[in-house]
C-alpha cells in the first residue's frame, strides 16, 4: 500500500489521539500534518506504521501541550477545549471510553494531569494500546508508563464524569431544553435543570460572557430566561447538534455565522452543567465566525428601541 494511503487510512486515528492530548482542533490537525511530514521523511517502512504513526503523533502533541500549558495558565476566565462536532475515528469495541474520553467535562479535567500523564492515559485507557508501544511513543520505560497510568487513573478518577447512558434519552431531553430556551420558558427550563446544574462559559476575553458563570438551578434559568430574548431580537439562530460526542447546539445569528458553542452534561435525567464555548478562536473550524459584540451591540439597541424613549434618558 503506497505511504500516503496507509496514512490517510490512519488519519483519523491519528487525530482523535492528539485531539484528546490537546484539546484543540487547529493543534491536533497540525500534529497530525507535522506526523505526514516526518513519515515522508523517514527512509524506511516501520514494522508496524500504526504504531510508528501513533508514536509520532504522540511525541509531537506531549511537545505542544508543554508549551500550551504556560499560555493556559495565563488564559482569561475558564478554559475549555474547542468544540469537536464529529469525532473521525470509530472503534465499537471501544465506542463507550472513546465517546467518554471526548466530552467537554472529560478533557477539563485531563487538564489537571502532566502531559505525559495525559499521554498515557490517552493512549491506554481510551485508545487501548499496550504498555511496550505507550513506552515506545513517550520515551519511558514500561514500569514508569505503568506508573504514570496509575497516577493518572487517580487524578481522573477523583473528578470522573457520569454521563446518561441512553442516547436516545439524552436527545429528547436536550431537544426539550433548547426549545424552552427558545420559548423563553423559565418553568420549562427550571424542571430540566439538576438542582445544582452550572452554566459556565468560556470567552478568554474576547466575547461577551456570563459573568463568572450561573450556579444553581434557579439562577441558571434566570440566565438562561434572560439571555433568550437578547439571542431571538439578533435572529439567532440554535442549532441542536452532537458537541464532543454529546448533546449541544450551534448558536448562530442571522447570517448563519458562528456565535457559540454548548455543550450539555445530563445525567439522572437532568441537565448537570451547560458550558459554552464562546472564544472566537475556538470556533473558527465550525463556520464562518460571528462578531458577538455587534450581536449584543445590536440587541441592546433594539431592546432600548422596544422600550420607547424613556429607555434612552431623552
Amino acid at each position: 500500500m503506497p505511504r500516503a494511503e496507509e496514512f490517510e487510512r490512519l488519519r483519523p486515528l491519528l487525530f482523535s489521539i492528539a485531539y484528546r492530548i490537546l484539546g484543540s482542533v487547529s493543534e491536533a490537525e497540525d500534529a497530525v500534518q507535522d506526523t505526514w511530514l516526518r513519515y515522508e521523511a523517514t527512509p524506511t517502512r516501520p514494522t508496524s506504521t500504526k504504531s510508528f504513526l501513533s508514536a509520532v503523533v504522540t511525541r509531537i502533541a506531549i511537545d505542544v501541550l508543554r508549551s500550551a500549558r504556560v499560555r493556559r495558565e495565563e488564559y482569561v476566565g475558564p478554559w475549555f477545549p474547542e468544540p469537536l462536532l464529529s469525532d473521525p475515528y470509530q472503534d465499537p469495541e471501544r465506542s463507550a471510553e472513546l465517546a467518554d474520553s471526548l466530552s467537554m467535562a472529560a478533557l477539563v479535567l485531563l487538564e489537571r494531569l502532566s502531559p505525559l500523564e495525559r499521554a498515557v492515559f490517552v493512549l491506554r485507557d481510551v485508545f487501548a494500546f499496550g504498555f511496550p508501544e505507550i513506552a515506545s511513543a513517550v520515551g519511558r520505560s514500561e514500569a514508569a508508563c505503568r506508573q504514570l497510568a496509575v497516577r493518572a487513573r487517580r487524578h481522573v478518577a477523583a473528578g470522573r464524569p457520569r454521563f446518561e447512558a441512553d442516547r436516545t434519552e439524552r436527545e429528547e431531553l436536550a431537544g426539550r431544553f433548547f426549545d424552552a430556551f427558545k420559548e423563553g420558558d423559565v418553568d420549562g427550563l427550571r424542571e430540566l435543570l439538576a438542582a445544582d446544574v452550572q452554566a459556565v462559559g468560556d470567552a478568554g476575553g474576547k466575547a461577551p460572557l456570563w459573568g463568572r458563570g450561573a450556579f444553581g438551578v434557579e439562577n441558571v434559568a434566570r440566565l438562561l430566561a434572560a439571555f433568550a430574548p437578547w439571542f431571538t431580537g439578533i435572529d439567532g439562530v440554535v442549532e441542536p447538534c452532537e458537541v464532543n460526542r454529546h448533546p449541544g447546539a450551534i448558536f448562530r445569528d442571522r447570517d448563519g455565522k458562528v456565535l457559540g458553542a454548548w455543550a450539555l452534561d445530563i445525567l439522572d435525567g437532568q441537565i448537570q452543567a451547560i458550558r459554552a464555548v464562546l472564544n472566537p478562536d475556538k470556533l473558527g473550524h465550525v463556520g464562518p465566525v460571528a462578531d458577538a459584540w455587534a450581536a449584543l451591540r445590536e440587541a441592546n439597541a433594539a431592546r432600548r428601541a422596544a422600550q420607547g424613549p424613556d429607555a434612552t434618558g431623552s
